[in-house]
């Protein structure tokens, strides 16, 4: 987007100066942690020259700027939430330390630096960057709220996805812009997020109004009734205006992912980009994180499950788990383990059936399991097996995907990868008798955006999401 003036170079160096006193402060905060705060033990009489390491400390905190120049951190405008840059930002730290680890292996000092100093200022520079950081994205949105629009756009379209655009781009104060004009491509009425008071004429009228001056970008969204002749006039007029021109793909229409843009001799070829979890490492991680997530969560929920398989036993006869074919990976179906919350012949004469809000089928101890989410404690198991995650899409039976598959776009993409025993949609409230629709677009969210931090973000507000539980 258009819309970098000084205020947004302002901001820049303002990131860079605050990264350097975080940095600063956090490896020297280390230091002290190491050598003067008495918390661990000295193992050599005396302390190392404070000057060593205050001239350690402009390399190191140089190294830690570039790393996070190359990481894009001090672009601007930089949009999304705060938390969305954290894992970013850790990620940096921990790039930063590796190589300083690495150089202070091969520049020898004399004495040599603490290699535990410097493991150290992997959580503390974290620590004093996410600080400040958070400080600074606090003061640039509240600064960027009394900014005059450095850029005015006309949209040209008239549909559902210009009204969305509208929104998405006024919503966010530090993009500094203002939708002043609309043009119609056709003869259907405007969408509801569109005043008519901005609807400026028609795509004829495109070049009268590039001649008032009064705008710096067009975004044409709504091009797929427009012949290419048309579009690549637009394109000169912009360019000769010298008004910037964006386009929204009309494969936006069905696809609501991120596109990855690839050049096979001279000519550019749009495609849909790779899902984060289709690269090795990412899986490797992942696998490593549900190996070591279940074994502790089956220790940790072994006498749990003791004792709420007593408190079934006594209640209703029938068998302790319940075991229900689930679609997983690929496809593939695989058996689920849960607890038993339902009498035994819960589905004898419905058929496969959701589960509503106070069940009639649940036992009274089902009813509390399910609402605390206990019953699904045994799939652990499952998690250790390799079939499913600990976070991921919740797996459907059979019988729903294949009608859900037939009526809901995209549907069968969640199907990539394993299912979780927690998920996005989840810790949303989608659960349950809700939306699958809606459940759908969270958990094509989540795998379009997986990451470690992502993962524990939903772990964590899991023990606390309860909406819908029944």
């Amino acid at each position: 987007m258009k819309g970098r003036d000084s205020f947004d170079v302002a901001c820049s160096l303002a990131a860079v100066v605050a990264d350097a006193a975080a940095i600063f402060l956090g490896f020297m905060l280390a230091v002290w942690i190491r050598f003067e705060s008495g918390l661990i033990p000295m193992l050599h009489e005396g302390l190392p020259p404070r000057s060593l390491y205050l001239q350690a400390s402009i390399p190191i905190t140089l190294l830690f700027l570039f790393i996070n120049q190359s990481l894009g951190l001090y672009e601007r405008p930089q949009l999304g939430t705060f938390s969305e840059r954290i894992p970013r930002l850790v990620r940096a730290t921990g790039l930063g330390i590796l190589l300083t680890t690495a150089l202070a292996f091969v520049i020898r000092t004399d004495p040599p630096l603490s290699r535990f100093t410097v493991a150290v200022a992997l959580v503390t520079i974290s620590v004093t960057l996410v600080l400040t950081r958070y400080i600074l994205f606090q003061a640039e949105l509240h600064l960027a709220r009394g900014r005059q629009v450095s850029n005015r756009i006309m949209v040209v379209g008239t549909d559902e996805v210009a009204g969305r655009l509208r929104q998405s781009l006024e919503n966010d104060p530090r993009l500094r812009t203002a939708v002043t004009a609309f043009l119609r491509v056709d003869q259907e009425p405007p969408h509801e997020g569109i005043p008519d008071e901005l609807i400026r004429g028609t795509i004829a009228d495109l070049p009268e109004l590039l001649g008032t001056g009064a705008f710096d970008q067009v975004i044409l969204a709504s091009s797929a009734s427009l012949p290419q002749q048309i579009m690549a006039d637009m394109i000169i007029e912009c360019e000769q205006a010298l008004v910037d021109f964006h386009y929204v793909p009309d494969l936006f229409r069905i696809l609501t992912i991120t596109m990855d843009i690839r050049t096979i001799d001279g000519i550019p070829v749009l495609g849909t980009r790779k899902w984060p979890l289709d690269f090795f490492w990412n899986r490797v991680w992942k696998r490593m994180e549900d190996i070591i997530g279940s074994l502790v969560g089956l220790v940790l929920s072994a006498p749990v499950i003791l004792v709420a398989a007593i408190l079934i036993k006594r209640e209703s006869p029938g068998p302790l788990f319940f075991r229900q074919e689930r679609c997983g990976e690929k496809g593939a179906c695989f058996n689920i383990y849960k607890l038993r919350t339902m009498r035994t012949d819960a589905e004898e004469s419905s058929g496969p059936v959701w589960a509503v809000e106070n069940d009639p089928r649940r036992t009274r101890i089902g009813a509390i399991l399910r609402a605390y989410n206990i019953d699904e404690l045994p799939q652990f198991w499952n998690v250790l097996r390799g079939d499913m995650s600990l976070v991921g899409p919740r797996p459907e039976r059979p019988h729903f995907v294949e009608q859900f598959k037939e009526d809901i776009q995209r549907y069968m993409w969640r199907h990539f990868y394993k299912p979780g025993m927690t998920g996005w949609a989840q810790v949303n409230g989608l659960r349950g008798n809700t939306s699958i629709k809606d459940r759908s677009k969270y958990d094509l969210y989540y795998l379009e955006n997986w990451s470690l931090a992502l993962d524990f973000k939903i772990i964590a507000r899991t023990f606390f999401s309860r909406e819908n539980a029944y």
